[in-house]
């Protein structure tokens, strides 16, 4: 049953708000119309293209906000992120990340989108990875945008460890899944390494 444009309208914006992300094809496939409807109906409605809703979102400036490393160093771009809780971040996947013989991203990069993530989080000025779990779920070829979650799942003041979990979609499909067990230097842990 084909939806009226007002209850369509009413599902893109929702479908928008969940993942700002999407692409006007992915809606186009969505809601089985054409792309030109889609971008139609984001203009009736207000709502910018993909890179200026990145760009909105980003808005806010992570500089003075991360302590664990300069900004430039995270792998990905961060788009959110409240210290000691979670974060996220997006990276493109280019030809220069992949295997040229089957256009595979190279799973270094996966990884180094999750632990700059998980070292990012981290509200000390020195964030250090000690250990991770890693699982490679799907492949992930150029073209594709890779969105990294992160959650701090447990602490352990006591021994200055935190772990991390970080999630890695693509599509919303699952492609990674890492846990990071994190060593933070305090003040007071300074010199007590290990």
């Amino acid at each position: 049953m084909k939806r009226t444009k007002r209850e369509r309208q009413t599902a893109l914006k929702e479908s928008i708000n969940d993942n700002p992300f999407v692409t006007d094809e992915e809606l186009s496939a969505e809601f089985n119309v054409s792309v030109q409807t889609i971008r139609l109906d984001r203009m009736e409605l207000s709502i910018p293209e993909l890179r200026e809703r990145i760009k909105h979102v980003a808005v806010k400036t992570f500089e003075d906000e991360v302590k664990s490393l300069p900004i430039d160093e995270v792998i990905g771009e961060i788009i959110d992120i409240e210290l000691d809780e979670k974060a996220i971040s997006i990276f493109d996947v280019k030809q220069e990340h992949v295997f040229q013989r089957n256009q595979i991203a190279r799973g270094h990069h996966l990884f180094a989108q999750a632990n700059s993530l998980a070292v990012a989080i981290m509200n000390e000025e020195l964030a250090l990875t000690v250990k991770s779990e890693l699982q490679f779920l799907r492949p992930v070829k150029a073209g594709q945008r890779i969105v990294a979650k992160a959650t701090v799942i447990d602490r352990q003041p006591e021994k200055n460890r935190a772990f991390v979990k970080v999630v890695s979609t693509v599509d919303q499909v699952t492609v990674f899944i890492g846990t990071f067990e994190m060593y933070r230097m305090t003040e007071q842990s300074e010199g007590e390494v290990g």
